[in-house]
């Protein structure tokens, strides 16, 4: 395993969840110049586009489970890799959120995702579930279809990064939106109760969608800088 591109999963879901509720915490409801739900989600689309053109080279910029399940789904990143990958992505987010905890001022729930009192519209654990695995599975589909061979060069940071801007912008009032079983992981270790009592929906909804064909086997696969995936992770 290489070491590098899981320091870089660490780094990326990191600042990946950072952007999350750092806008959540210290912007959103701010006296002035309230940041609100275009903020947030302008807040994350920003920065996996930055992190997928300064890192995501390393390791293929995962930063997300989902992501690394869906690629090992789709034949595009080793089985035996992806535990490694996920427990750097989970403890990526754990630390941001405890950078966050230190800081203070963070609400108590800590923008934790969940259905009931938890949604901003009290939405049902069935709508929650529903909504979900239609945006993992809206975002894995975009990430695949930007990263295969023959995809334009150079684009797949900015259309990954404007889906996950668009993808918060319809589920922030809903779930809070994770579509990232790390970044509700994180939240939910310090806030705690019924955060992490609701915690599995979380990384349920992920890996319920409809498994992916299979595409061309290959090593390790790169869903963010580079052409072709697949002749990315070869080099890789």
């Amino acid at each position: 395993m290489n070491v590098k591109a899981l320091v870089a999963e660490f780094i990326g879901t990191f600042m990946l969840t950072g952007a999350v509720l750092g806008a959540a915490f210290y912007s959103f409801g701010a006296p002035a110049g309230a940041a609100g739900i275009v903020g947030v989600a302008l807040s994350i689309g920003i920065v996996v586009f930055a992190t997928a053109r300064a890192i995501g080279h390393i390791s293929g910029g995962h930063y997300n489970p989902a992501v690394t399940l869906g690629l090992v789904a789709a034949g595009r990143f080793n089985f035996g890799d992806a535990l490694p990958y996920i427990v750097a992505q989970c403890l990526g987010a754990i630390a941001v959120t405890a950078v966050f905890a230190t800081i203070g001022h963070a609400p108590a729930t800590y923008a934790a995702n969940g259905y009931g009192s938890l949604s901003m519209i009290n939405a049902s654990l069935t709508s929650v579930l529903i909504i979900e695995v239609m945006l993992t599975a809206f975002f894995l589909i975009v990430i695949l279809g930007s990263t295969r061979a023959g995809a334009p060069a150079g684009f797949a940071p900015l259309s990954i990064g404007l889906t996950l801007t668009a993808i918060h912008l319809m589920s922030i009032p809903v779930s809070n939106t994770s579509v990232n079983p790390a970044r509700s992981l994180g939240p939910a270790v310090f806030a705690g109760g019924e955060a992490l009592s609701q915690l599995w929906v979380f990384f349920v909804a992920p890996v319920s969608r409809r498994r992916q064909p299979r595409s061309a086997p290959c090593a390790r696969a790169s869903i963010s800088l580079r052409r072709a995936s697949c002749i990315t992770a070869r080099r890789t």
